[in-house]
């Protein structure tokens, strides 16, 4: 080997050795200390948190430095942070622990609440909490195994089945409901106001079901125990629910064949109830009075123990004729022609039956009526009595009833329905 090339190889090992030491001094941050160039500031942590001498330091993400020292206390750790030249990095910043990648490479980043002065200096002490240092790889491990060993693994089964089945064939589905959910969130943004109005009201309706919570529940209750006896009767219903539009046809065709004369019926009977509803005081006085006549009437038994009813044509009383129209003057009945209408009356006192809407009970009074016309006709079962009618002799009508019914009060006249049973 020529001296020449001998003085070149010693050249290009000691530019080596140099870079070398520069590359480690500039690394380890000798440099920097030696020219006094970084700022030096110091951070205090309950942990390490994985860093170690030579961890880069970022500002929001952005490397401003690294750490040059890690001194244990009692209290945790100090760790010395060298910061580059002209760093603004304020006071009031918050520092955290974090991991570059799954696999650790720990580093320090800062996170100010805002970006205003006053600015760390050589000597500027950062305090951290439990809360700057990240979780630790194997406490997090622990837990996962926990919580994976915490799932039945059969029900975990079950379920991923389930969702296997769930979401089986359905990309195409989902790949359209997300571009939908894309167009419905652009559509919400250019209904901002209506959106909030409608989050507002939402939390209305939320607070409204929150105060009506026993209602809603008692309701939910209520509704249970209706399902469940609908339950109980779900043949009934089902037989119901079935023969339903059987029998509705049935009564569809039954109202079709009846739809020429129902009408007219309908109709009579409106008349009818008209009348029955003008004389409903007479209606309820012959209730009232008809069952006493018909059981004290039909009286007497034979020897072959039957009973027997005899009627007997009696003409010693004759019609009634004063107060009609005489005979001579009578329409002929083949005269269909309308006449003015006579107001035909009995006018004879008693023995005649009264008769005509003039002695209706209840309709009107008439003092002058002649004794044994009842022109009242209000039946008080309390006390048996008539009011308004008077016999042959001027005496009150009394009916009695085959039992005493004065504990029935105002409703007395409810005896009629009891009465049959009533008696020995």
């Amino acid at each position: 080997m020529s001296r020449g090339v001998r003085i070149r190889l010693a050249v290009f090992v000691v530019l080596s050795a140099i870079g070398i030491t520069y590359v480690a001094a500039t690394y380890l941050g000798i440099v920097d200390r030696a020219t006094g160039r970084n700022i030096e500031v110091t951070a205090t942590l309950p942990g390490s948190g994985g860093l170690f001498e030579g961890s880069e330091v970022t500002y929001r993400g952005v490397k401003i430095g690294r750490v040059s020292r890690m001194t244990p206390t009692e209290e945790g750790v100090e760790v010395g942070i060298s910061l580059e030249e002209d760093t603004k990095l304020p006071v009031d910043s918050e520092i955290f622990v974090h991991n570059l990648s799954a696999v650790g490479e720990q580093y320090l980043d800062f996170q100010p609440a805002s970006d205003s002065a006053p600015y760390a200096e050589d000597g500027t002490t950062f305090v951290g909490t439990a809360d700057s240092l990240p979780v630790d790889e194997g406490d997090l491990l622990v837990d996962i195994d926990r919580f994976v060993n915490s799932v039945d693994h059969e029900n975990l089964r079950v379920a991923v089945e389930e969702l296997g089945l769930l979401f089986g064939d359905t990309g195409r589905d989902l790949q359209r409901l997300l571009d939908n959910g894309s167009e419905f969130i652009a559509e919400a943004s250019e209904h901002t106001d209506e959106t909030i109005a409608l989050l507002e009201n939402g939390l209305t309706v939320l607070r409204t079901q929150r105060d009506e919570k026993e209602n809603v529940r008692a309701f939910a209750r209520d509704l249970a125990v209706v399902t469940s006896m609908l339950r109980g009767s779900d043949k009934n219903l089902r037989k119901v629910l079935r023969d339903t539009p059987g029998a509705a046809t049935e009564i569809r065709a039954l109202l079709e064949d009846l739809e020429p004369t129902l009408p007219i019926l309908l109709s009579d009977l409106t008349g009818m109830g008209q009348i029955v509803s003008t004389y409903l005081p007479g209606v309820e006085h012959l209730l009232i009075l008809f069952p006493t006549f018909m059981a004290g009437g039909p009286t007497g038994s034979t020897r072959d123990g039957w009973g027997h009813i005899n009627v007997q044509m009696d003409y010693s009383v004759p019609p009634c004729t004063d107060g009609y129209k005489p005979h001579e003057q009578w329409n002929n009945p083949h005269d269909t022609r309308d006449h003015e209408l006579y107001p035909a009356k009995c006018n004879s006192p008693m023995p005649f039956n009264p008769r005509g809407s003039k002695y209706a009970p209840g309709l009107h009074l008439d003092p002058t009526a002649s004794p044994g016309r009842v022109y009242s006709g209000t039946y008080d079962a309390t006390t048996g009595r008539v009011h308004g009618a008077v016999d042959a002799n001027g005496n009150p009508v009394e009916v009695r009833a085959p039992a005493d019914l004065s504990v029935l009060g105002g409703d007395a006249w409810k005896w009629m329905l009891v009465g049959p049973v009533a008696g020995p």
